[in-house]
């Protein structure tokens, strides 16, 4: 037998849809394994075939064989579709990015479609949409689906799942007549249809008849496919209805899990406090919900963490159907959650779904107990500010210098990993100081009400004293300055390499090993125990250097600025002082006395987080030495696969030794999913929705878009368009537009002119460290990643909360690679 034959045995070139198995993807593609899916499950599809992989990658199509199977089909129309193996996959739809050819008659006709469909696997959109999924390129190889045409009456596409709000209550349908080339092609307006299981009015181009029983189908084949589906149909002449495709809706952010309780519940997004979008790996996810939950309760508060799309999400429907705690809420939002949180709120608070219920409030004693413990430790703090600050930094380095032994064998590890005691009574002397700075400086507005603007309290708040990540900021600034006489090194060598040169030992000493023993702990997302810290990947430390390196005026370094926004706060402050000792004396000394100690203590913000980071260092240490000790077993491929599991099934694999590679394999893939996520919900309802979807739409004027003020001043630059920290080059000067900020993030700011994020809360992180170095920063900022392009000029206005964007004509355009294509309704 001769190689081709074995080849044809292996791979053959054409195979009836209805004898595919929905596992073999990778021999007929994304969209012929989606239709013999729905032909296994007994839904009416048209006849068709496939030309497989394997005659895509010997290069000839085949011809016998395929006008064979075409005249099986009877030798009339058909519709000839793409089938890549990366295609109608649950995170990756490839709509409209490979070709679909419609009524083709002939056999040259569908010989000459289907080699025009193998060319389109390599055409400028879909190599452009590989390559923003993380595809890579030789990985794909193509299939064409060959299928009866149904001369349709009306056709068109339902989602199982609002794609614009995420309700999984409502179906959406868009239909046209005939083809329903409209639907997909956008070359005329559609009939739109929302599904919510009431009867519609007989409009457009689908009966009520009908459009129940597209939401029958629908609920059905996401019952029966276990996702929200995006499914083409077609009503022919006689009335009955094909299915031509059914895949998952890729774009949806994941539901809440299920609460076991009546009602609808809302979620708010946790993370972004922190200055995280990422997700949280398994392993930081149970970590996470564990300190989480112990922090509420120590406050009196019981709220559920849930884990939706690998983020933090907090159960809010008991405080918001709590008469009492109802009427704070909005309040919390604005200070600790952001000004979107907070609209979400205040929206959900006249939902009658969510009204009041008396007697519906979870009491708890924890805040009696602390309550004594707390005010004592407040106005001590108050009382001697250096003192409570000599507590704070005298218990972080007690934690830096505390010797830590650990154990020769997973087994004797675990238990240590699994520890949820917190370390040392050293809490008390960070918490207390911190907690107290944050609550004055939250006391400001009210206490100056009349007297100060919002701006002239920011500028207060700016060049702050005793902040850790403040410190961290200027101390590898001074760490650059004696990296100077290495500069071309490091300007001239990829992060990476000069990461791993100092691993290795091979760079010069200008600093950074000492900086690193300080600092080393941190890192962006340092809140999870999956990210690995800078001593260990210091690519974004280097990246941040060479920014750095990059400031030539020394009246422009960050020491200096500093310096300057600590004068301005200052003068203000005595303004401020002055002005209310004029209007109201009495007033005028407490407002002294609070300004004062705002300036003394607001500061210590960062340094419980800071502190934390400690028993985070350790805990992720001690899961990487049992991961290595997995690895050698080979119950793991790589000693980081433990990031993948959370603490109970690390203990299952230790101890009853399963093998988990299947869950890390799967978990990999959807956190790598998740990562390329750009927007993240800042608030979910058990359905799905976004909430945001249903608030009213600002009324945009194409140039100006607005936020939330964080830091004042006003500044005008080119803007820098930053998602990872990693590898991030910003030019002195430059307006820095991101996702969220953590302290992770903050080098970055040394050199920016200004700051723009789409998420945050005015005390998050992020615009704590703009203030303290006196840039303009605007947070909240709905899609300001998409809707700015790096080299866009841009003017950031803080007081105002609004960026924006210059005239057209100094626009550089869409970022390259950028592409804008319909999807064909195939079949159709």
């Amino acid at each position: 037998m001769d190689v081709p034959g074995v080849l044809d045995v292996l791979e053959p070139p054409v195979v009836e849809l209805s004898s595919i198995d929905p596992e073999q993807v990778e021999l007929v593609g994304g969209k012929a394994a989606g239709l013999a899916a729905l032909i296994r499950l007994g839904e009416r599809v048209p006849d068709g075939f496939c030309v497989t992989t394997g005659a895509h990658s010997r290069g000839e199509v085949p011809r016998a064989a395929v006008l064979a199977a075409y005249e099986r089909l009877g030798a009339g129309p058909v519709a000839v579709r793409s089938s890549a193996t990366a295609e109608d996959l649950p995170d990756a739809s490839f709509a409209g990015q490979q070709d679909t050819y419609l009524a083709v008659e002939g056999a040259d006709q569908v010989l000459t479609a289907i080699r025009a469909c193998w060319d389109s696997l390599h055409s400028e959109r879909a190599s452009a949409y590989r390559e923003a999924a993380g595809i890579a390129h030789d990985s794909v190889r193509m299939a064409v689906v060959v299928q009866r045409m149904v001369d349709p009456e009306a056709a068109g596409v339902l989602f199982t799942a609002n794609p614009l709000t995420g309700s999984r209550s409502e179906s959406v349908v868009d239909a046209a007549p005939g083809l329903g080339t409209a639907v997909v092609d956008g070359a005329s307006a559609a009939d739109h249809y929302v599904l919510d299981g009431t009867a519609h009015d007989e409009r457009g181009c689908l009966t009520s008849a009908r459009l129940k029983e597209l939401r029958e189908v629908g609920e059905r084949l996401q019952s029966r496919l276990g996702a929200p589906q995006d499914v083409e149909w077609a009503y022919d002449r006689d009335g009955t209805l094909w299915l031509l495709q059914s895949r998952p809706i890729t774009t949806l952010f994941p539901a809440p899990p299920a609460s076991g309780r009546p009602g609808p519940r809302v979620y708010v997004e946790f993370g972004h406090v922190q200055g995280m979008l990422q997700p949280v790996t398994p392993a930081g996810m149970s970590t996470l919900k564990e300190m989480l939950a112990g922090m509420l309760a120590s406050f009196g508060a019981r709220v559920d963490i849930v884990d939706i799309g690998g983020r933090l999400y907090g159960d809010l429907t008991d405080a918001m159907r709590d008469p009492v705690t109802r009427r704070r809420l909005v309040k919390l939002m604005a200070v600790d959650f952001g000004p979107r949180a907070q609209a979400v709120v205040e929206h959900l608070l006249s939902d009658p779904r969510f009204a009041p219920i008396p007697g519906s409030r979870r009491r708890s004693t924890a805040a009696l107990a602390t309550a004594p413990k707390a005010v004592a430790g407040i106005l001590r703090a108050l009382a001697r500010p250096a003192a409570a600050r000599a507590r704070v930094f005298g218990a972080i380095e007690s934690l830096r210098q505390q010797p830590v032994a650990d154990p020769s064998s997973a087994a004797e590890l675990l238990p240590l990993v699994e520890e949820t005691e917190r370390r040392d009574a050293g809490h008390d002397a960070v918490t207390w100081p911190v907690v107290t700075g944050i609550l004055v400086a939250a006391s400001l507005p009210a206490l100056l009400r009349d007297i100060a603007s919002d701006d002239e309290i920011r500028t207060v708040l700016a060049g702050m004293p005793h902040n850790v990540t403040i410190e961290m900021d200027l101390a590898l600034w001074q760490v650059s300055r004696n990296a100077a006489p290495h500069r071309d090194l490091l300007l001239g060598t990829p992060p990476d390499e000069l990461a791993a040169a100092h691993l290795a030992g091979e760079l010069p000493d200008f600093g950074l090993t000492d900086f690193l023993d300080i600092y080393g702990n941190r890192c962006a997302a340092e809140v999870d125990v999956g990210v690995p810290r800078w001593s260990e990947e210091p690519a974004p430390v280097f990246a941040a250097l060479a920014n750095y390196l990059r400031v030539t005026d020394p009246d422009q370094g960050p020491d200096r600025r500093f310096e300057r926004a600590s004068a301005r706060a200052e003068a203000m402050l005595a303004e401020l002082v002055r002005r209310a000792r004029r209007e109201r004396p009495v007033r005028g000394r407490l407002a002294g006395f609070f300004l004062r100690r705002a300036r003394e203590l607001a500061g210590l913000r960062e340094a419980g987080k800071f502190a934390g980071l400690y028993a985070l260092r350790d805990r992720r240490r001690r899961l990487m030495l049992i991961g290595a000790e997995l690895r050698a077993k080979g119950l793991l491929e790589h000693a980081d696969d433990i990031r993948f599991l959370t603490l109970p099934e690390v203990r299952e694999v230790v101890v009853g030794g399963d093998d988990p590679r299947r869950t890390v394999a799967e978990r990999r893939f959807h956190y790598a999913r998740e990562l390329r996520r750009r927007t993240v919900p800042v608030a979910l309802l058990s359905d799905g929705t976004d909430v945001e979807t249903l608030l009213p739409a600002r009324t945009p004027d194409g140039r100006t878009l607005t936020g939330t003020g964080a830091a004042a001043g006003r500044a005008r630059g080119r803007a820098r368009v930053v998602r990872d920290p990693a590898d991030a080059y910003v030019e002195p000067g430059e307006i820095l537009v991101v996702p969220t900020s953590d302290p992770g993030w903050t080098p970055l700011f040394l050199t920016a002119g200004g700051l723009v994020t789409e998420t945050g809360a005015v005390m998050a992180h992020g615009p704590t460290v703009a203030r303290e170095y006196g840039i303009p920063a605007v947070i909240s900022v709905p899609g300001a990643t998409e809707l700015i392009r790096t080299g866009q000029l841009i003017t950031v206005d803080g007081a105002a909360g609004t960026v924006t964007l210059d005239a057209p004509e100094s626009d550089p355009g869409p970022d390259a690679g950028a592409v804008s294509a319909s999807r064909p309704l195939a079949g159709a």
